[in-house]
């Protein structure tokens, strides 16, 4: 959810921001800007963007507003930059520890980028009391210091959206936190993920695929509010108390300051089921036909989905592992796709070739078979399952397929060289 990766602009921008900042600081009272304004002058805003057409924008973004209402001055803050230029960049990425930044620029510049592209803009305007604006103003500005502005980033726990929610929370007192977690998320981590990155099918059915039993926990909707746009819609219905000790709407009004003119995300979750079972079962049909008709094919099939399950396999240990990608941890989807398949290519072509398959072999094909048996078993316990019943109807009659075949042996056709 970063609102840019370009850590030239957002060093200009910090800069900037403290060069006017400064010298406002000794301007007149009246037109002294966010920095020394006092609390009851300052309007504090939510800024939601909507997903963008690249697959890192599709989860949206936000930042908070703040606004001298005597002056004029306007910034919004933001938790979405990351710093390519930082040592080991790729490496922290690899290993699930990277490291994202706090940034700052005037309203108009920052929300004039998402309007240009094609993302929505809403603004909601939050009922601060004068003590909770100035509180979250230096909050702000303290975070935004170079040695505080890093944070470690989580895809779910700790991202762009929830360092927005969280300091909105610590201005108002905890009730923020207190009300969304008292209601059940409409989704969990899966079904939102797939949600949003449906428009890009290659790149959903891989993070799907890489999610373990994390993602399929129950939320709520503070947990949930990790998205931008879950949290623009829940914070509607929160109430807090003004200064007079009276209960009011966190949301005094709502403006959509620029609306979307990119396709927008589904409302549901794709059903993968279905799809995937079918592929599944067309695969394995394939290699079955092609087992006499086209030994040659028959093996290239079989050997592409052997390699390829034993390089998925291989990068889910590993994200479990050597990473801290903790959503990919005890992955169920290793009991269907494991390193062990790259040992059955050899398998293959001997059945290729007509010859009967090494009790190594049937060994390894008898204890697939139990992995997957042990992955529909799963289902059955109780607790947190992992939602992996597309992966299962799509490796279940492939893997019987390889099963069958291999153990079939047969003579070739005499015209296949």
């Amino acid at each position: 959810m970063p609102a840019t990766s370009q850590h030239l602009g957002r060093r200009l921008g910090v800069y900037f921001l403290f060069l006017l900042l400064g010298a406002l600081a000794w301007a007149p009272r009246a037109h002294a800007g966010i920095a020394n304004a006092p609390g009851a002058n300052l309007e504090v805003s939510l800024i939601t963007y909507g997903p963008g057409d690249t697959y890192w924008e599709r989860f949206g973004h936000d930042a908070i507003e703040l606004r001298d209402v005597a002056s004029g001055e306007a910034f919004t803050f933001n938790y979405g930059v990351f710093d390519f230029d930082e040592a080991g960049f790729l490496l922290h990425f690899a290993r699930g520890r990277m490291h994202y930044l706090m940034d700052a620029a005037p309203s108009e510049v920052d929300q004039h980028y998402y309007m240009d592209v094609g993302r929505s803009v809403t603004r909601q305007r939050l009922a601060f009391t004068a003590a909770q604006a100035a509180d979250l103003r230096d909050f702000l500005l303290w975070n935004l210091r170079p040695e505080n502005a890093r944070y470690d980033y989580d895809y779910y726990a700790n991202n762009c959206a929830t360092r927005v929610r969280d300091a909105l929370d610590k201005a108002l007192g905890g009730t923020l936190k207190k009300q969304l977690e008292a209601r059940a998320a409409r989704m969990t981590y899966r079904q939102q993920t797939a949600r949003l990155m449906s428009q890009q099918a290659w790149l959903m059915l891989i993070l799907d695929l890489g999610l373990g039993p994390y993602a399929d926990q129950p939320l709520n909707a503070w947990q949930e509010s990790f998205l931008p746009m879950v949290l623009q819609e829940d914070i509607r219905n929160v109430s807090v108390m003004n200064a007079d000790g009276a209960k009011q709407a966190l949301v005094q009004d709502e403006q959509l300051t620029s609306p979307n003119r990119l396709t927008p995300p589904p409302a549901e979750a794709p059903d993968l089921r279905v799809p995937l079972a079918l592929a599944g079962l067309v695969f394995a049909m394939a290699l079955v036909a092609t087992r006499r008709l086209a030994p040659t094919v028959y093996a290239l099939l079989a050997t592409l989905y052997l390699v390829l399950a034993g390089l998925v396999g291989t990068a889910l240990l590993i994200l479990w592992t050597l990473t801290t990608h903790h959503s990919a941890w005890a992955n169920a989807n290793l009991l269907l796709f494991n390193p062990l398949a790259l040992l059955l290519v050899g398998a293959v072509w001997q059945s290729r070739r007509g010859r009967v398959t090494s009790r190594m072999a049937n060994i390894l094909i008898a204890l697939q078979l139990l992995a997957v048996l042990a992955a529909w078993l799963l289902h059955l316990l109780p607790g947190v399952v992992q939602q992996n019943q597309p992966w299962l109807l799509f490796a279940l009659p492939v893997w019987l397929g390889v099963a069958w075949i291999t153990r079939q042996p047969q003579q070739p056709l005499p015209f296949v060289p």
